[in-house]
């Protein structure tokens, strides 16, 4: 009884006060005439002001089920605007520090006069430059013999139908004969496109970065060169035998169809078109922007200086540090400079990514009117590395799909036989870009991307996960940048530099003694 009345006598106040607040809103309420409905409204706000003011300790803040922000279990995904600026920030400050460390330990290091770039060199990389550009031509010569080989074997063909395409049944002698001439030709040429150009560039060339100009640029035109031919092919086949698959070509290529795509110009557009792969006809534009175009071009000249300043003042001297570890074999020592060397060729490589898929490809785009910019695409969320590889060069990945996946499958090779291809030669096409300007043909580009193999199965499987997919993919991006940012490019980069000062020595030189007169030129580290 003590109970129940002390729990009675504590409930009377609150339920007097409601008793009040009630009488009181319903006598405004009752006595209010035509103002009833704002009498009503005031007094309601009356009411939970004197009830607030008194109970304040009584909301109840527990009153659903709720989990935390960031757990996965979330019904809405925060945002992380905060921790990207809080990331910019510390990377900012992380390597301020540095840029003031390097700079009392090394001094100021960039010089242009330092750098041995040899009269010959030059020369003989312009010349390169610009004779790299006929192996197209050569095709386009090619393929004008071919479509007017086309065009009389469909005009001359007895039996043919009132539409003027030879018969379904005719022998494919009559195009696999000529053909396998057409074939002979383009494969000297596009062979030699690439041939030719990496012998004197690895025997005759000695600067790396010219070198390096010239070997992509030629294997840009041998991608090209092998699209032209490739696709130009199917099409002549399509115009000879039209009747085999009528509905077999897109519907964009009705712009322009074969042979009538043979021309000059069609081949010129194609050559400055920013994609690798070929078609008589691309979805354009309306008109170009030219102020896109030189804020582009403003963004390639800026971040082209930024890496060049991060490569000589802050990747250099690490990498020369790390000389007599690597002679020695200290292996601590090595893991310590590539954790060092990490940061910065990541900064690099963002860059050097920024400016050639965001800012260069788009100004080309831009003025060639190209419409189709997907030159990359998220992949920085690669939730495996073969994602990675299938989303941050769209270009190569295309031109690899359309020309060496898809004829393989058809040809009935299993999914893994054929992205295994694909990757041995997307491996052997990157140690060409790393090992014939560096003189310096080892592999380890193409150990390199082998070795990821096994990681690409480890990545694909966890990303199949069904347990529990969310952690899947987070390990899966996780082992991702580990291995692209530690002991992929790092490793490499090492490797190839100590191939080349072991071969060379510095690509750098001492500069002049300067006049009194003139200011000197900051020294350069020894190598």
């Amino acid at each position: 009884m003590a109970d129940s009345s002390h729990s009675t006598s504590v409930s009377r106040p609150a339920n007097g006060v409601i008793r009040r607040a009630r009488e009181v809103g319903s006598s405004s309420s009752g006595g209010g005439g035509g103002g009833g409905g704002r009498s009503t409204h005031d007094s309601s706000d009356k009411s939970r002001l004197a009830f607030g003011k008194r109970y304040r300790h009584v909301e109840a803040v527990h009153s659903q089920s709720r989990p935390s922000c960031l757990s996965h279990d979330t019904t809405e995904a925060p945002s992380f605007l905060g921790f990207r600026n809080l990331m910019v920030i510390v990377l900012v400050a992380c390597n301020l520090r540095l840029v003031i460390e390097n700079i009392q330990k090394y001094g100021v290091l960039i010089c242009i006069r330092c750098h041995d770039f040899r009269t010959a060199d030059v020369r003989l990389g312009l010349a390169l430059f610009c004779l790299i550009p006929c192996h197209l031509l050569v095709a386009y010569l090619i393929e004008l013999v071919a479509a007017r080989h086309a065009r009389g074997l469909v005009a001359n063909a007895p039996k043919r139908p009132a539409d003027g395409a030879l018969p379904a049944d005719e022998p494919s002698q009559v195009f696999s004969r000529p053909w396998l001439l057409i074939w002979v030709a383009h494969a000297l040429n596009i062979t030699s496109a690439l041939a030719v150009t990496s012998y004197v560039v690895y025997f005759h060339v000695h600067h790396p970065l010219i070198g390096t100009l010239v070997e992509v640029h030629a294997l840009v035109v041998w991608l090209k060169t092998a699209s032209y031919a490739l696709t130009n092919r199917d099409l002549r086949f399509a115009y000879i035998h039209p009747d085999i698959r009528p509905d077999a070509l897109p519907e964009l290529y009705r712009q322009c169809p074969y042979p009538s795509n043979i021309t000059f110009s069609n081949l010129a557009y194609f050559w400055w078109a920013p994609t690798l792969v070929y078609q008589p006809a691309y979805p354009r534009t309306d008109r170009i922007r030219w102020l896109f175009v030189f804020k582009r071009l403003f963004e390639v000249v800026c971040l082209s200086a930024f890496i060049w300043f991060c490569s000589a003042q802050y990747a250099a001297p690490v990498l020369r540090n790390s000389l007599d570890k690597m002679a020695s074999l200290d292996y601590t020592s090595i893991l310590e400079r590539l954790l060092k060397l990490s940061t910065i060729s990541l900064v690099i490589w963002l860059a050097g990514f920024f400016a050639l898929f965001q800012s260069f490809l788009n100004a080309l785009a831009e003025i060639t009117r190209f419409g189709d910019r997907e030159f990359y695409e998220a992949w920085w969320n690669s939730e495996s590395l073969g994602q990675y590889w299938r989303t941050w060069n769209k270009p190569v990945y295309q031109f690899l799909r359309r020309h060496v996946y898809s004829p393989l499958r058809a040809r009935g090779r299993s999914h893994k036989t054929a992205s295994a291809i694909v990757f041995l030669i997307s491996a052997a096409l990157h140690e060409l870009l790393v090992g014939v300007p560096t003189h310096s043909m080892i592999g380890i580009a193409f150990l390199g991307m082998v070795l990821q193999l096994p990681l690409i199965q480890l990545t694909a499987r966890l990303g199949r996960a069904r347990s529990n997919p969310h952690h899947a993919r987070l390990l899966g991006n996780v082992i991702f940048w580990v291995s692209f940012t530690i002991f992929g490019q790092p490793l490499a980069a090492l490797m190839y530099f100590y191939a080349w000062q072991a071969k060379y020595g510095s690509v750098s030189r001492s500069p002049p003694t300067p006049p009194p007169s003139c200011p000197a030129c900051p020294p350069c580290p020894a190598s």
